[in-house]
Formats: C-alpha cells, sequence, structure tokens
C-alpha cells in the first residue's frame, strides 16, 4: 500500500493511528562493525590481528546467502563458521560462539542512528502508537531495555516468538492482532525491501522503506525524520 497513492482518499483525516519499526538496520547496527566485534572477542581468546575487513565481506557473504534462517544460536553459529573461514578453524569458531553470541547482548557494540530519537519522540507525541517486527532472537527485548527503547513501544514482536519471519504475513498479523487496529491504520517501515516494504503490505499494512542512502521518494525515506512531514502529507 502506498501512503499517497492506494486509498487513503477514503479514510477519515488523521485514520493512521500505529507506526511498526523493524529494528537491525532501522533503528540501530553493530557498531564500530560487525567485524569490529568478532576480532575483538576472537582476540580475547587469542587470535591476534584479524583482518576486519575481510571479517565483514565473509559476514556480508554468509548473510547474504542464508536460506531458511530461523534466528536460533544453531544457525548463527553457521554465520559465524562462515565469517571466519579461512582465517579461524571450524573447530575454533565453535569454541568461540558462546562468547560472540553473548557479546552482541551488551549495549556497547549497537549504534542507534542519530534521526531514531527524534522521530520516536515525535510520534509519540503526536499519538501515535508504536511497535516493532522483527526478525531476531530471545536477545532483542532485553537488548532494547538497556538501550532505554523499550518504553516508547506498545508491542515488540520477535520472530523467535512467533515461529515466522518477515516476509511471511503471519509475523505481520500477529502484531496487528496485538494493536486491535485495522490494518490499514497502521503503517511499517524497515530497510528491506522484502521482507519490510512488500511483506508488510501484503499484510494488509502501509509500508515505507527506509534507505539512508537514497533520495526520498513515494515509497522510500531516507531518514526517519522524515515520516512526521511523510505522515501529515498523506492523512491530513
Amino acid at each position: 500500500m502506498d501512503l499517497t497513492n492506494n486509498h487513503s482518499e477514503n479514510l477519515a483525516p488523521f485514520a493512521l493511528e500505529a507506526v511498526l519499526f523493524d529494528v537491525g538496520g532501522t533503528l540501530m547496527e553493530p557498531w564500530p562493525s560487525i567485524g569490529h566485534v568478532y576480532a575483538e572477542v576472537a582476540e580475547g581468546s587469542g587470535w591476534k590481528t584479524l583482518d576486519i575487513d575481510r571479517l565483514n565481506h565473509q559476514f556480508e557473504g554468509a548473510w547474504k546467502a542464508k536460506a531458511d534462517f530461523h534466528y536460533s544460536p544453531e544457525h548463527w553459529q553457521n554465520i559465524v563458521i562462515e565469517s571466519f573461514e579461512g582465517m579461524v578453524s571450524r573447530e575454533a569458531c565453535i569454541e568461540l560462539f558462546p562468547k560472540l553470541y553473548r557479546r552482541f547482548e551488551d549495549p556497547d557494540v549497537w549504534r542507534i542512528f542519530d534521526d531514531v530519537m527524534p522521530a520516536l519522540d515525535d510520534l509519540a507525541s503526536r499519538g501515535f502508537r508504536l511497535g516493532i517486527v522483527s526478525n531476531w532472537d530471545n536477545r532483542l527485548k532485553p537488548l532494547l531495555r538497556r538501550l532505554k527503547l523499550d518504553g516508547f513501544f506498545d508491542f515488540v514482536c520477535v520472530s523467535c516468538d512467533i515461529g515466522f519471519t518477515k516476509p511471511s504475513p503471519v509475523i505481520f498479523e500477529h502484531t496487528i492482532g496485538k494493536f486491535g487496529l485495522p490494518s490499514e491504520r497502521m503503517l511499517h517501515v524497515g530497510d528491506q525491501a522484502d521482507e519490510d516494504l512488500k511483506g508488510a503490505r501484503n499484510a494488509g499494512l502501509h509500508s515505507l522503506l527506509l534507505d539512508r542512502n537514497a533520495q526520498c521518494g513515494t515509497e522510500v525515506i531516507d531518514r526517519l525524520t522524515e515520516l512526521s512531514p511523510r505522515i501529515t502529507e498523506a492523512w491530513i
């Protein structure tokens, strides 16, 4: 559903009542990078001077190639093994994995994008209900609390709790039910075209793609602070 040209003329002003967000790549990102964190943890176990650029490159390749990924520790371990390929043995990766897994529970390895807090403050002050729909594991909710983000959201829907990942409509439909609103009164925002933009639309929600490296367009915003004027333009 397009905020600017799909049936919005049939809805009352201020009909949009809730805004949902993806998390990774939308609200926050690993910091300084996945490779930096992997290298730091590995160094603590005796693996010195690992190539951070190579770690990032191999992680990106493993992440793009993943299939039927359920965000379980076993699946994450496979990503770690592929990320360290040619640098650390498989056996050493398996031994290292629990430390890496726990490290990403810590708020200091995550950076909240600078447009997030202003956007959330603005939307909350205008009376919008806020939520999260994220492909993640059981580390997300505690992490949101540690980052002091959890208080903004009425409901946090995590794929590990539902058993379905985006773009499945099931995870969106579950969230719609928790809010108790018609889907056309809800907007989802995320940084993945298939998982967020198309996935939300297939479940009947409005959606916008966040791409901080692109120009704003009909379906795209380049900063979350563009949400407020976009919503105003489309709905008032």
